[in-house]
């Protein structure tokens, strides 16, 4: 989805950082429990925030085509940019001053913020003329495409049935953004753009994790994705008309602010392993969410489509799971 960012990277960062406490420290900390008892411990709240951040996201999407009926895709990214960089800045500023905006690479972070606020603006043109569903199991191709990235980018090996998955998810996709379908074609095409540049964002994110603080790559994220917007919006700003308005441009920020912050937190109470599949729940709160709000029902073959993306994303991660093992 437009903004479900970072995902286990953020998270991933933070587990190293734990696992460098002092010896000192560290022999205040509770002592490793069974694995039956980690099982109890991670799996229910890990799971509950992972479909919560799921369903938050969705609705965010689904707000966001509902406000787009009369905003513009640049005023909705505006607001969106804006509750998480005010929102961001408001939670770090009293516990680390100024130094919430140390970082090791500023080029990277701009990079990254530059990457995101692209691939939002491509998803609220695509939400403008496309169903919430389509899109989102779409923007579900994205862990795929990352496969095809970490062979021809990282030179990191990829096995003939992981690429079988691969191809399976992209077909998917052609089955949902056909010609003759649902869906307008050139915009179908534009929701693959979106999930060429967010895997593009995810690879960078993968990279900064090593040497940046996830909180602080949120902060730089919101607030370039704000001053990008904020300059696209001079020239697009339309005051709105009601209270509704307003109060739907609020939702859509923080709908995503609060789905990205369960993600995190998902993250943090169950490994990634546990979590992933979960995040594929988007596809069916995000079908509800279209029926609910437009009374729209994705065709056979848009679903069998559908159906494909979430089976071969599942897959795909499973078996590169069972190969690092």
């Amino acid at each position: 989805m437009a903004d479900s960012v970072n995902r286990g990277h953020m998270v991933g960062a933070l587990c190293a950082k734990i696992a460098k406490i002092p010896r000192k420290y560290a022999l205040n900390m509770p002592k490793p429990q069974p694995d039956s008892a980690l099982q109890k411990t991670w799996l229910g709240p890990g799971i509950v925030f992972a479909v919560l951040a799921m369903a938050s996201l969705s609705f965010s999407d689904a707000t966001s085509q509902w406000v787009l009926l009369s905003v513009s895709p640049v005023m909705v990214l505006w607001f969106r940019y804006a509750v998480q960089a005010l929102g961001t800045t408001l939670v770090l500023a009293p516990v680390r001053g100024r130094a919430m905006w140390r970082t090791h690479s500023l080029r990277w972070q701009l990079l990254r913020g530059l990457l995101m606020v692209s691939c939002s603006l491509l998803a609220f043109y695509c939400l403008q003329r496309m169903p919430v569903a389509e899109f989102t199991a779409t923007v579900m191709l994205t862990p795929l495409v990352l496969t095809a990235l970490a062979r021809f980018v990282m030179k990191e090996q990829v096995s003939p049935l992981r690429w079988l998955m691969v191809v399976g998810g992209l077909v998917g996709a052609l089955l949902v953004i056909r010609p003759g379908g649902q869906v307008d074609g050139s915009v179908g095409w534009m929701a693959l753009t979106v999930v060429l540049t967010y895997a593009v964002f995810q690879a960078v994110t993968s990279h900064m994790t090593r040497t940046e603080d996830p909180a602080v790559m949120q902060l730089y994220t919101g607030w370039v994705g704000w001053t990008v917007s904020t300059l696209l919006v001079f020239n697009a700003w339309v005051t709105p008309q009601s209270l509704h308005e307003w109060a739907l441009l609020l939702l859509v920020g923080l709908a995503a602010t609060l789905g990205q912050y369960l993600l995190i937190v998902a993250f943090s109470k169950a490994p990634a392993s546990v979590v992933s599949p979960f995040l594929y729940t988007a596809v069916g709160f995000s079908t509800l969410l279209g029926w609910w709000m437009f009374d729209h029902i994705p065709d056979v073959l848009a679903f069998t489509g559908m159906a494909l993306v979430v089976l071969c994303g599942i897959f795909s991660g499973r078996i590169q799971r069972e190969g690092q093992r």
